[in-house]
């Protein structure tokens, strides 16, 4: 462990104990892709997903696999990662920026909620298919029961937090909390709301105000 590592433990440390709330790793979320079985053997016929590095939350993985997207424009994003395991819908989720590279008006969207987004095609070396459901996810807090109880929300709740990051001190509003029994406590943000707040590996997040659901 060097020195700076030393520093930021400390720091985390004593910032615990001085302000009495809990710290939340904070999780950057890249651009990628959820899809259903069928819209996956259409892509890789004949693959199974396969496992290329555990997420934290425990039943979710990055797969092996990769596609490209290609906004109407005729503009490409590459290397778009499969995550696992399969959903009942497919679902790609990007950052503002990329919707404006793809130019494609994706709504800011909780995971799952796809009614009247928009589709977009998606290639692998196999195949192209046009899949419904392109939003940019909305920013939120995994987190188990325990945790909930110890913050004092519940799901849907929505939370104003506050990171602590070198020349970046940013207020997140609007974050919205959803716990779950096997939930991981961890803030998912995605590549513009990180970058915006000069997020680090170790970057950590604390709710400064709960906003119950009505």
């Amino acid at each position: 462990m060097d020195e700076s590592q030393l520093r930021t433990i400390i720091r985390k440390i004593i910032d615990e104990e001085l302000n009495g709330t809990p710290s939340i790793p904070v999780g950057v979320s890249n651009h990628h892709i959820h899809l259903t079985d069928e819209d996956f053997g259409r892509l890789f016929p004949g693959q199974k997903m396969t496992v290329f590095r555990q997420l934290k939350q425990p039943s979710d993985f990055a797969s092996e696999q990769k596609v490209t997207l290609v906004g109407p424009n005729g503009v490409e994003i590459n290397n778009v990662r499969i995550l696992g395991p399969t959903r009942k819908h497919s679902q790609v989720e990007i950052s503002k920026t990329e919707a404006f590279q793809l130019a494609i008006d994706a709504p800011i969207r909780l995971s799952g909620d796809l009614e009247g987004a928009p589709s977009i095609k998606v290639k692998s070396e196999f195949a192209e298919i046009t899949i419904q459901g392109v939003i940019i996810a909305k920013r939120h807090i995994h987190m188990s029961l325990q945790d909930a109880a110890k913050f004092g929300i519940k799901y849907g709740d929505n939370v104003q937090v506050a990171i602590e990051s070198e020349g970046r001190r940013t207020i997140f509003d609007d974050v919205l909390a959803r716990p779950r029994e096997d939930f991981v406590l961890e803030m998912h943000i995605d590549t513009d709301e990180a970058n915006a707040a000069n997020i680090q590996a170790n970057t950590v997040a604390r709710i400064v105000e709960a906003k119950p659901e009505q």
